[in-house]
């Protein structure tokens, strides 16, 4: 019996893609950049599953393309590439990896939240750049404290709920804004659920957990911004057209907040002329948040579990589409 074809649309660990191989006729993309819509389009045209990153776009032509597809599983959470509405109406099961990244988002997110507040970032460019020549001075390098204050958590989903572990630890007062309040964690973790407005005024520290969605585009602009403390630090570890970026620039330059961390931009890459470079207050990192060995390992074998089980008709370990599981019989 004949393997089924599957698109591995970039290079995974090896042992992961033997454990691929041993199932399927796998085809890799062998660039690091992705393949351009044609080349996808000509690539799925007869495979029964593909592996996919955020880069590569799922569209209604790119499913047009595909009459043999039956999952598309993606290496990470966000979907907003996947037209999920096409795939449903085609039955073709949509998996990601809810989970396994939440702790390593968590961590990455905390550690711009610091490096913020405590200038790292920028001293450690100051060294480099041959310029202390003073070992210490009273006035020099001040930044803001992280311990005992606050921090306002929009989306308390996974990896809000991580950084609501990670504050407690440093004995800050946690309050969150989430499409559903979360009465249980508050009675657990001591957290207080506020409006997005009352989070923006009151909070030390503003931390992005949310998915993009139509409501989600640039639910932090130059409205929000001037809310907020013009001693605030804000974090952005979701995706990068939440926060409207020429906002923050203005912001950031005029000083209506202290600083910023942001691990995705708007767009991705971030363009070299963007003005955010410019600015010694902020941190950008090129969307390495759930860059841990670990932790994309166990991502990479989540989602060829996800793939396999769609191939074989079987429930994934995490689907974005279950309506499908009943037009195809699957229980």
């Amino acid at each position: 019996m004949d393997k089924p074809k599957v698109l591995i649309t970039r290079q995974l660990l090896p042992e992961v893609l033997d454990l691929i191989s041993e199932s399927t006729d796998m085809e890799v993309w062998p660039d690091a950049y992705p393949p351009t819509a044609e080349q996808l389009r000509e690539l799925l045209a007869d495979k029964e599953g593909v592996l996919t990153t955020i880069m590569d776009r799922i569209d209604a032509e790119a499913l047009d393309s595909s009459p043999n597809l039956k999952v598309v599983s993606q290496l990470g959470v966000g979907v907003d590439h996947i037209d999920i509405v096409e795939a449903t109406k085609r039955n073709i099961l949509v998996g990601n990896t809810p989970g396994v990244l939440a702790k390593a988002t968590a961590d990455i997110a905390f550690a711009f939240l610091m490096s913020a507040a405590r200038r790292v970032s920028e001293g450690d460019q100051w060294v480099r750049e041959k310029q202390w020549e003073l070992a210490f001075h009273p006035l020099h390098w001040l930044g803001v404290d992280v311990h005992s204050t606050t921090l306002g958590i929009v989306g308390l989903g996974e990896t809000g709920l991580e950084m609501v572990k990670r504050a407690l630890g440093f004995d800050m007062e946690v309050i969150y804004f989430s499409r559903t309040r979360k009465e249980d964690l508050e009675a657990q973790y001591g957290i207080q659920y506020v409006s997005f407005e009352e989070l923006l005024r009151k909070s030390d520290f503003v931390s992005l957990h949310v998915a993009y969605t139509p409501d989600t585009h640039f639910l932090v602009g130059k409205a929000q911004l001037e809310i907020m403390k013009e001693t605030a630090i804000l974090i952005n570890a979701a995706r990068g057209p939440v926060v409207d970026p020429e906002a923050l620039y203005e912001a950031l330059n005029s000083r209506t907040i202290y600083a910023a961390g942001l691990d995705v931009t708007y767009p991705e890459p971030i363009l070299p002329t963007d003005p955010l470079l410019t600015l010694k207050n902020i941190v950008i990192t090129p969307h390495m948040g759930s860059s841990a060995i670990s932790t994309r390992r166990n991502t990479m074998y989540m989602a060829v579990q996800n793939m396999t089980a769609g191939l074989n008709r079987q429930q994934l370990k995490a689907c974005v589409n279950p309506s499908v599981y009943s037009e195809l019989g699957i229980s």
